[in-house]
């Protein structure tokens, strides 16, 4: 009801204005003395507080402090969530999208219901990728999809306990005929399939030698111009999937788009790419691109 929707709001103001302070110590003290137990002690107290999402961005605080130019790295997350804490405190004033998406990173949660009763978004989504990833006891899915006339994004997400399978009816490489439903917020891209119609036949015929293969793509300016959008609409958002085209695949290169550190070596890439340029889905992260697949001359889907 009413009135425990007030109590968590309260629970939750407390806990993130101990988080902007906790910060603003840190910061005054300098980064050399974080540590780890600080860490978890706060992100404890913020699931207490019933801010469960941003006691998450708490807890990867430890990766990060792992990983090399960490400073540099602790920084920016220490920004992102004081502009989280921040702009809780000053919901009121915020356009309804955006309060809606600091709810959401805060730890408020958004039923499967509502995402369904919201209006729906029909397209042919080419199925970029996946990946999957260990949360506590469960197993995370994440696919992303893109839609040929909307152009819209889409992360599709599933959970099964481990060991348990995971929905696979997303193929990478295909193509479906399907209405989407969109989580709310300012940079919508957490998705459930609604309606699914139809799954499209593979392009048939043979193509031109300058005919790009796979999905429709852009540019790598146009897909930083996309995610600069994303990230001024909702500035922690940590992933965004895009498709490229035109783009050759180099271990160095001087203005090119830098892989995350984590990506795999891209032989794949390279071996479908023999230097030519190639369209390629990758999914964007701040720490830099991580390659999904990749479509070789016969228009078949390469996962790399």
């Amino acid at each position: 009801g009413a009135s425990g929707e007030t109590a968590r709001h309260g629970r939750v103001a407390s806990g993130l204005a101990e988080l902007e302070r906790w910060l603003a110590d840190q910061v005054r003290q300098g980064l050399a003395g974080a540590a780890e137990h600080d860490w978890e002690g706060l992100a404890k107290r913020l699931i207490d507080a019933q801010a469960p999402a941003a006691a998450g961005l708490v807890s990867r605080l430890t990766r990060v402090r792992s990983e090399e130019g960490w400073p540099g790295r602790l920084l920016e997350e220490y920004a992102l969530l004081n502009l989280l804490a921040v702009a809780y405190r000053r919901r009121a004033g915020l356009p309804a999208a955006l309060a809606r998406t600091v709810l959401i990173r805060a730890g408020f949660p958004v039923t499967k219901e509502e995402v369904l009763t919201g209006p729906a978004v029909r397209d042919h989504w080419d199925v970029l990728g996946g990946r999957d990833e260990v949360q506590d006891r469960l197993t995370a899915r994440k696919v992303w999809l893109r839609g040929r006339r909307t152009r819209r994004p889409a992360l599709i997400l599933s959970f099964a306990p481990q060991g348990q399978p995971l929905d696979a009816s997303l193929v990478t490489g295909t193509t479906i005929d399907a209405d989407l439903a969109y989580y709310p917020g300012a940079a919508p891209l957490r998705a459930l399939v609604a309606t699914r119609h139809a799954t499209l036949p593979p392009p048939s015929g043979a193509r031109g030698p300058s005919e790009p293969c796979g999905p429709p793509g852009v540019s790598p300016e146009e897909a930083l111009d996309e995610v600069a959008a994303a990230l001024a609409d909702d500035p922690w958002t940590e992933s965004w999937p895009l498709v490229l085209t035109g783009v050759v695949p180099e271990r160095t290169g001087l203005g090119g788009l830098p892989l995350h550190v984590k990506a795999h070596d891209p032989w794949r890439l390279i071996a479908v790419s023999g230097g030519r340029p190639l369209t390629v889905a990758v999914e964007w992260t701040p720490q830099g691109l991580r390659p999904l697949t990749t479509w070789g001359d016969d228009g078949r889907a390469v996962i790399v």
